[in-house]
């Protein structure tokens, strides 16, 4: 039987892991879980709870593009590390981490 995991180890997992993007450079929600062993859900969940000291706006959806509430801020953010995006939509193939 599996220990249960504390939510806040999680986040601080999410966190580490989210640190270490470079500067322009992105990661999805889904390939940053894949590194802490949750899912982009857990990992978006513990960015929007407290995230707020990580680059929290280099992790972007599978597709490339920012969730809906912070789109604006995050693509700002994104350029201003030089970070191209075409349409809303940065290419991960171009710019993706890991």
């Amino acid at each position: 039987m599996r220990e249960p995991v504390d939510p806040a180890d999680v986040d601080e997992a999410v966190f580490d892991v989210v640190e270490r993007i470079p500067p322009g450079r992105v990661s999805t929600y889904g390939a940053v879980g894949r590194l802490v062993g949750v899912g982009p859900r857990r990992v978006a969940r513990a960015l929007s709870s407290g995230g707020g000291a990580v680059p929290w706006y280099r992790v972007l959806r599978a597709d490339g593009t920012c969730a809906e509430p912070v789109r604006v801020r995050q693509l700002a953010l994104l350029s201003a590390e030089g970070v191209p995006a075409r349409d809303g939509r940065v290419d991960l193939s171009a710019v993706g981490w890991p």
